[in-house]
């Protein structure tokens, strides 16, 4: 016989909100080496549920209390020893600077896992017992790389820091003023620029002052190579420290090589061009990170905050509290996230969720209750941090601190993204670590070519020389990572989070999606549209213990019947229902009065022990079915009370949206719902589906997109919360109203900030048009150098190489900047 254990992560691990963290992984490979433990998984989170793990065990080898111990001791141990950090940085110039730094931290004994982005982001997964925050932000230090305003620490993440702050460090986002040496951010620009200066004074000497001494231009030429090869050295000697031969190194080789031949000027340009390619491939990518930058500069520094005195003061916005009443003056930018307490006024939401029409906002009906549950707030009384005030003056009370509102966790999200890597990414990555040594073996063979060709040893070098300056791989190297920023980049100010590469090419890449029905293609809010009574029940009887039960849950369908429930219950008192208890899927039970009530859908019935339908019952939910209603049966002690048919109403954008989806080549588009058939179909044809697939359990809904998944790529969409497990088994999944849900932001791969579906097909188009342009950098990266390999063979020189070779990476570079242009559909 085998007992199961069933655990809240949250619990076991603190602050793991993702089942997929690395961190639980660890737990299960942890309890499964146990002896008496069977098995281990985790079960997704459901509705307003933590994540659990489930763990399988012989109770006549282990006790319950036995069992329950280790668990949560493997976790505490977990929790102790793995450490989990971030940081936003300067000093990483480029996408190859990052990689490098990537690669030197996961050398480090400890470090587990290691990214750098060229945005400016360093993550590090470590293991405590064997180094330490402090150590790693030394060894970052001695890379010239430090966090931006490394004092500041913001809470994040589930591993106390060495110094008790938690792993996630921030600074300020917003101002990452990366120096990059003497002369700030522009020192690399000016070092090139001196380069070519010197490389020019020398020319100039050398060929137009006759009777010039032979060392006076050959000094300027070697002050050209100190110039322009002062930071490709630095990198070179960073990669072969980690045994790594790369473009840099290449470079110095060829400049070296030139200059054992004499050709100090060939070799000095070739370090100016390839600096200053260096240099304004830095600034085109401040450019990318500039945009992600300005979403920093959305949230006001200070705001005024009415005291319980009634006098205001003006506060740092790090110093709000959770219930402080911030004023909010009109056309002034809101100061953190909350709800409205009095006032009202139009708010530009646009800057966290892309909606381009204001959006009217009103007090709350009962602050006590927002206050108690601030993500069951009403839209009409939510705000949010970076949002614009209209003309009202309006006071919000806080419910986010700065540093949790829902603007900071875009923030970080963005910046994080830039370290995960997309599927073409990894691929170049891969086909560089083969093309590189294949470039410096073919260079070698060049060497000997004077022996089966009649030329001088100096022709020979000089053309192994020349071939590996125009077999680098320098546009390869940023093709891809310059469009993942700029693209994520312009999503984000579209009101759409894409997490990294991936998720970003394989939304492009789809075939199919699939749409939950509630709250995605419907409002999520349905409505009694009729209510049919058992033989000798009485409908204000019917209706007062559906309400009394209903009240209790947070069920969609079931706060429709409460909330319209109160009109069809007349005089009749509304008993009291208590000890409610969820059927997964099907309803809920409750007891009214000492007696069981249950109310659900009508498979519930005639099942797992619950009494069958009265055949007058059965007939009255094939009407209700008729008409395309949900129905739900209340049933108390076994004796058929009634049905009641809801309808939801579909969402004003949702056929336009589909239409667009459709334009820019979905090809096949499913609704999938937990409502029966009849209801399912209804609602699809509204809005313009050709395949509905109703009653669908939790279960069933990840069994469907199994399927789905099979035959194409598909992305799941919802919202974010109960449809978590079918989105998760999805090739993308997509959240809905993203904006202030904690879960939808952390288990979407794309969260659409708004309410709105008619963001979907702007990501979607945004996607494609990333896909294409990593796919013409690519194409552009390699034909460059598959012209020059041969033509640098047959003679071509190193100078033109060499401006060929940084033409093109400029060329990805700034082709990968006009996704920040790119303009919605209309």
């Amino acid at each position: 016989m085998t007992e199961k254990l069933k655990l809240d992560i949250p619990v076991l691990l603190p602050d793991v909100a993702d089942e997929t963290d690395q961190c639980v992984s660890r737990l299960i490979a942890m309890l499964k080496g146990r002896p008496g433990v069977e098995a281990a998984h985790v079960i997704a989170a459901a509705k307003d549920e933590p994540a659990k793990l489930c763990v399988h065990y012989a109770p006549d080898q282990l006790s319950l209390v036995r069992i329950r111990d280790m668990v949560e001791a493997a976790g505490a141990s977990i929790t102790g020893r793995y450490g989990h950090a971030s940081w936003s940085v300067r000093g990483i110039r480029h996408q190859r600077r990052a990689r490098t730094i990537g690669d030197r931290l996961s050398a480090i004994t400890g470090i587990l896992e290691a990214s750098a982005s060229a945005a400016g982001m360093v993550h590090v997964e470590y293991d405590k017992e064997q180094t330490s925050e402090v150590a790693i932000l030394t060894a970052l230090a001695s890379m010239g790389v430090e966090p931006v305003g490394a004092g500041e620490h913001e809470g994040h993440g589930h591993s106390a820091g060495d110094d008790g702050h938690a792993g996630h460090r921030h600074g300020d986002e917003g101002h990452d003023h990366d120096h990059g040496g003497i002369f700030g951010s522009r020192t690399e620009l000016i070092f090139a620029l001196a380069c070519g200066t010197l490389l020019g004074i020398g020319f100039a000497i050398e060929k137009l002052v006759a009777g010039a001494p032979a060392w006076l231009p050959l000094a300027c030429f070697i002050a050209a190579y100190g110039c322009g090869g002062f930071f490709t050295l630095r990198e070179a000697i960073d990669n072969l420290k980690l045994r790594k031969f790369e473009i840099d190194t290449l470079m110095l080789v060829a400049a070296s090589g030139a200059a054992a031949l004499g050709a100090w000027a060939e070799g000095a340009l070739l370090l100016f061009l390839f600096s200053l390619g260096h240099a304004l491939e830095h600034y085109a990518m401040g450019r990318a990170k500039g945009a992600i930058e300005a979403l920093a500069q959305l949230a006001p520094r200070t705001a005024l905050v009415r005291r319980a005195d009634g006098r205001s003061e003006d506060i740092q916005v790090e110093q709000l509290a959770l219930g402080d009443v911030v004023i909010i003056k009109p056309d002034e930018r809101i100061a953190a996230d909350g709800f409205v307490v009095k006032g009202n006024s139009a708010i530009n939401q646009a800057p966290v969720t892309g909606e381009s029409i204001p959006v009217d906002k009103k007090p709350v009906d009962d602050p006590v209750a927002a206050r108690a549950v601030p993500d069951r707030i009403d839209a009409a009384s939510r705000v949010f941090a970076g949002t614009i005030n209209g003309s009202g003056l309006i006071e919000i009370e806080v419910t986010r601190l700065s540093s949790e509102s829902t603007l900071a966790k875009v923030i970080k999200m963005v910046s994080e993204a830039e370290t995960q890597k997309s599927p073409t990414q990894r691929f170049t990555d891969r086909f560089e670590k083969v093309f590189v040594p294949a470039v410096l073996a073919l260079a070698f063979l060049l060497l000997f070519a004077w022996v089966v060709v009649d030329e001088p040893f100096r022709d020979s070098f000089y053309r192994a020389m020349a071939v590996l300056v125009a077999a680098s791989p320098c546009a390869l190297a940023i093709a891809t990572p310059s469009a993942v920023l700029s693209g994520v980049a312009r999503a984000a100010r579209g009101g759409v989070l894409v997490k990294g590469g991936a998720p970003l090419e394989l939304l492009g890449s789809l075939d199919a999606i699939a749409f939950d029905k509630t709250g995605t293609l419907t409002k999520g809010e349905p409505r009694i549209q009729q209510i049919i009574v058992a033989p000798g029940v009485d409908r204000q009887e019917l209706m007062a213990i559906a309400v009394a039960v209903e009240s209790l849950s947070d069920h969609p369908l079931a706060q429709a019947i409460a909330r319209d429930g109160r009109v069809h219950v007349g005089d009749t008192p509304i008993p009291k229902a208590e000890s409610l208890k969820s059927l997964t899927g099907r309803g809920v039970s409750a007891a009214v009065g000492g007696d069981e009530v249950l109310i659900g859908k009508p498979g519930m019935f005639g099942a797992d022990g619950i009494p069958s339908l009265s055949p007058a019952m059965v007939d009255a939910v094939e009407q209700l079915r008729e008409g395309g209603q949900t129905s739900m049966v209340v049933q108390r002690e076994g004796r058929d009370l009634g049905a009641i048919g809801l309808l939801d109403t579909p969402r004003e954008t949702a056929k336009n949206a589909l239409r667009q989806l459709r334009d820019i080549g979905i090809k096949r588009m499913i609704m999938i719902s937990g409502d029966h058939q009849r209801a399912a179909e209804a609602i699809a044809r509204e809005v313009g589906i050709d395949e509905a697939w109703g009653d669908l359990m939790p279960e069933d809904k990840v069994e469907a997109i199994k399927k789905l998944r099979a035959e194409a790529k598909v992305a799941m969409v919802g919202d974010g919360v109960n449809d978590a497990p079918a989105m998760a088994t999805a090739t993308v999944g997509v959240a809905m109203g993203a904006a202030g849900s904690d879960v939808a932001l952390e288990t979407a791969d794309v969260a659409l900030m708004a309410d709105d579906l008619s963001h979907l097909p702007f990501a979607v188009d945004l996607s494609r048009k990333t896909r294409s342009i990593i796919r013409q950098n690519v194409f552009v990266s390699l034909g460059v150098v598959a012209l020059l390999v041969p033509a640098t063979i047959f003679g071509l020189g190193i100078g033109p190489a060499v401006a060929l070779h940084e033409g093109s990476t400029l060329l990805v570079v700034f082709n990968a900047l006009r996704l920040l242009a790119y303009r919605d559909l209309v």
